[in-house]
């Protein structure tokens, strides 16, 4: 057997409709459907009848509230006539809560002011007609059975479930809302990986192919010394293995941060500026010389900002190598007040930007800038009086103005 939510809104209509009917016959074979002395003697034929038209406008309780409505008023009037019976006024009681419960919300205000205005006629009918208080007391009665209470339940029901719809609604804005910061997230956590994999990987690669052309370089120079050639050829091949050995340490440990558990073994810090001697040595060894200036107190950065500054110059001192190799580089951090300011500059080849030796996936700058922004600080890269400064302006405390 079906659950009863599982049937459509018509066949529920039909089975109230067939109950309704059913229970009114009992009720009319058992002669327990007067509800006031009978004005008429009427066969039961008309009773049935009277009953089977009101169960008819039934089935369109939930459909059309108000069109069932106004097809049970029909029989409820002649029943009223007739002299009122219990099954008929039972009927139309369930297509009053019908009309509040399943109408639109203008329709169930028109419909209990048009109740609230019927059953004040009502009583002021009963009043001048016979005078009786006690029938007005009936009728208050009868009133509030099959008039006043299926419309409060009816409202109330109605009630239950707007504040129901509404909880699942806002339940389904706060999900909606949840998956959205959760694919912010994903997305924000790809673009700090893709970004530190640029940083990390490009850097060292980039690195050890400027430093590779380097070694076949001198491999081809006939011009020096065999002593000297393989000194200096030894020395880029140590620079070379230094950072193979960095990016695959790096590497490793973003590998690690990746997985389920951590890679077994102390996980390598990020870089810093005390680090900033490899990558000088690291340049030099591809034939770029590297002059640094330090001003400024010598006190501890914080970690972001420290690791920023590092990626920072790492990506420009690369940049500068593919870009202008062996043209000497300026690098400038003064840390005085409450900003640091990191500066790498570079003249240009002929005032021209040097055709790039080695592959560039034109992320470096975009890469940068955003490590800038991120932590609240400036950046600028591009051509200034005859050379190519990259510069970042970082502050050194939350809130530091920019």
């Amino acid at each position: 057997m079906p659950r009863w939510s599982s049937l459509s809104v018509t066949a529920q209509g039909w089975c109230i409709a067939v109950a309704e009917f059913l229970l009114g016959l009992l009720l009319l074979s058992a002669g327990l459907y007067e509800l006031a002395p009978v004005r008429v003697e009427a066969p039961a034929a008309l009773r049935i009848g009277l009953l089977a038209a009101v169960c008819g406008a039934a089935v369109l309780r939930a459909r059309r509230p108000v069109a069932a409505l106004v097809l049970g008023a029909v029989p409820l009037g002649i029943d009223l006539l007739l002299g009122p019976s219990l099954p008929v006024w039972l009927v139309y009681s369930d297509l009053l809560y019908a009309g509040v419960r399943y109408g639109t919300e203008r329709q169930a205000r028109a419909l209990l002011g048009l109740a609230s205005a019927l059953s004040a006629a009502s009583f002021g009918v009963v009043y001048v007609v016979t005078g009786n208080w006690q029938l007005l007391v009936l009728t208050a009665i009868a009133l509030s059975a099959f008039v006043g209470t299926p419309l409060w339940w009816g409202r109330a029901v109605r009630l239950h479930k707007d504040v129901a719809d509404a909880e699942r609604a806002r339940a389904e804005a706060v999900t909606t809302i949840a998956e959205l910061d959760r694919r912010a997230a994903v997305a924000a956590e790809r673009n700090r990986m893709a970004r530190d994999l640029h940083d990390v990987v490009a850097g060292h690669l980039s690195a050890i192919a400027i430093q590779s052309e380097a070694a076949l370089g001198l491999s081809r120079d006939a011009s020096s010394p065999t002593a000297r050639r393989m000194e200096a050829l030894h020395a880029v091949l140590e620079s070379v293995r230094s950072n193979s050995v960095d990016a695959l340490e790096e590497m490793r440990e973003m590998i690690g941060l990746l997985r389920d558990r951590p890679v077994l073994g102390e996980t390598t810090a990020p870089g810093r500026l005390a680090h900033l001697g490899k990558l000088v040595d690291s340049a030099h060894a591809g034939g770029t010389v590297v002059h640094v200036r330090r001003s400024g107190p010598g006190r501890q950065l914080p970690v972001a900002v420290d690791h920023a500054a590092y990626r920072i110059v790492q990506e420009a001192l690369t940049n500068a190598a593919k870009h202008a190799p062996g043209v000497p580089v300026e690098l400038s951090l003064d840390a005085r007040g409450d900003r640091l300011e990191v500066t790498v500059r570079n003249p240009l080849p002929d005032g021209t930007v040097a055709a790039p030796r080695t592959p560039s996936g034109g992320r470096g700058l975009a890469s940068m800038r955003e490590r800038t922004e991120l932590l609240g600080g400036r950046f600028r890269a591009g051509p200034s009086d005859g050379a190519w400064v990259v510069g970042a302006s970082l502050p050194l405390r939350p809130g530091a103005p920019s």
